[in-house]
């Protein structure tokens, strides 16, 4: 009876053996089904060593369906695995879970193109190293060098990592987040956090140009950025102050006095005509959609402007902004002194071209109702049609009376390079043909405006500066206002 008994166990015993050698996917399954719990609840993944050992484990449990006696050999393998896998696994949650804070270091403000430093340091309170990479969050529209680093946390340490983020975008932007990955100790698992840090940066035009414009005006240099002196008609009566003589300067206005006490040449300068204003119209419809060098026709048409506002409120004028496309987004009444500029620069940041048709009756109403006196308009926009052509001549000429406009019409190079290169291909002398018509076009409305008293400037988008703020010191210069 007891000999029957043992061999009906060992019977039982053998053909569970069988069964489970039989079925080799079923060791990896019960390895494998814990780490997609793992994974889908804390963010912690099985890295490519991890994944060779299991590849292991199923070759054994292969070979277990031709061999029963490696069963047990391999059952308990599977069990140190999980025992070690798991210690692993726990030595890294419990050193990441709430262990590591992070801080970061970057400038409120920048300008557009101009690279800033960000320093980010992240803090390992656990007594434990840790290895993996970190990555800074990078809004749309920037550009960091380096992307990620990586990274080696001592025990209860901190590293700093330096980057340089670059924006070629304007606008207000949020960084709101650093990802972190990390390795376990015996490198079986990899953890993905991420932390919540919140900052956020303003990218205003880029205004190292007002800078240079300051420099070079101190020192009499500024045809070195185009900007050519003026010669005035009539003479300006307001004293402002001494200066060294230069070679374009009137002899007349030599102060003899002030060159024998100094033992050099100084003349007297007038200040000219104070007190005047200038309302800046920025189109942000679909005509500024167009790119150059990167940046749209609104970037380089508001770089001009704020570079020729810089320039008039130094010339003691009141200087306004009012941004549309089919509705009016912004509107800085027409005011001077040094805090003006800053409420130009908060007024242009965020504004951005629109697919939109621009309502220039809209914005010429509003400028209607809101800026009695007589002002230099300057309204900065594009013609590509015949319709957005006609709407921008009616309504600057309309206003010649009460104020005195100037219209800042951008070329498009594309149009200008196809028109002066036909040489190649049918397809080329087409596009030529093409361009020609619309600059014959263009060349048309330019001169109607031109006649009916509206003043122009006409350049690329890359070179507008000078040729926008030479403008306004020959208004100034005729006393046209």
């Amino acid at each position: 009876m007891n000999d029957a008994i043992s061999q009906l166990n060992g019977r039982v015993t053998g053909d569970q053996i069988e069964a489970f050698a039989e079925l080799p996917w079923l060791l990896l399954a019960l390895i494998a089904a814990p780490l997609v719990v793992v994974a889908w609840r804390f963010r912690t993944f099985p890295t490519l060593g991890w994944i060779g050992v299991l590849s292991v484990v199923l070759v054994g449990s292969v070979a277990a369906v031709f061999h029963q006696q490696l069963f047990f050999l391999l059952l308990i393998i599977d069990w140190l695995l999980v025992i070690i896998a798991s210690l692993d696994f726990l030595a890294l949650y419990l050193a990441t879970n709430r262990g590591i804070t992070a801080s970061r270091e970057i400038p409120k403000t920048c300008s557009q193109g101009v690279a800033i430093e960000s320093l980010l340091t992240i803090e390992n309170r656990a007594t434990l190293t840790l290895l993996g990479e970190v990555r800074d969050d990078t809004p749309d529209g920037f550009v960091a060098q380096p992307n990620q680093h990586a990274l080696r946390l001592p025990p209860t340490g901190r590293v700093t990592f330096r980057r340089k983020l670059t924006p070629s975008q304007r606008g207000a932007f949020r960084l709101e987040y650093v990802t972190l990955r990390f390795f376990s100790p015996l490198r079986l698992w990899k953890r993905y956090c991420q932390l919540p840090l919140e900052s956020s940066v303003n990218v205003y035009p880029d205004m190292k140009q007002l800078g240079d414009y300051a420099i070079l005006a101190r020192t009499n240099r500024l045809s070195l950025i185009g900007v050519r002196r003026t010669r005035r008609i009539g003479q300006d009566s307001d004293f402002e102050r001494l200066r060294d003589y230069s070679r374009d300067d009137n002899f007349r206005h030599i102060d003899w006095r002030s060159t024998a006490r100094r033992n050099k040449l100084t003349v007297r300068q007038f200040q000219s005509d104070q007190s005047q204003r200038v309302v800046f119209l920025l189109d942000c419809g679909r005509m500024m959609t167009g790119t150059r060098d990167g940046f749209t026709l609104l970037d380089h048409a508001l770089n001009a402007c704020l570079m020729m506002a810089y320039v008039a409120l130094h010339q003691g004028d009141a200087v306004g902004m009012l941004c549309f496309s089919d509705s009016i987004h912004a509107y800085i009444p027409p005011r001077g002194g040094r805090s003006q500029m800053n409420r130009l620069l908060h007024a242009g940041f965020d504004q951005f071209p629109r697919m939109v048709e621009s309502r220039y009756d809209q914005a010429f109403l509003y400028l209607q109702n809101h800026c009695k006196r007589r002002s230099l308009v300057v309204l900065t926009t594009n013609v590509i049609d015949e319709v957005n052509g006609g709407a921008v001549t009616d309504y600057l000429v309309n206003i010649n009376g009460q104020h005195l406009p100037m219209g800042v019409l951008l070329r498009d190079r594309t149009i200008f390079e196809a028109a002066d290169h036909p040489d190649g291909s049918d397809m080329n002398l087409y596009r030529a043909a093409a361009a020609a018509d619309i600059l014959v076009w263009r060349d048309q409305v330019l001169k109607d405006l031109e006649h009916r008293g509206v003043l122009l400037v006409d350049s690329f988008p890359d070179e507008l500066t000078a040729p926008l703020v030479n403008q306004y010191l020959e208004v100034k210069a005729k006393h046209l206002l």
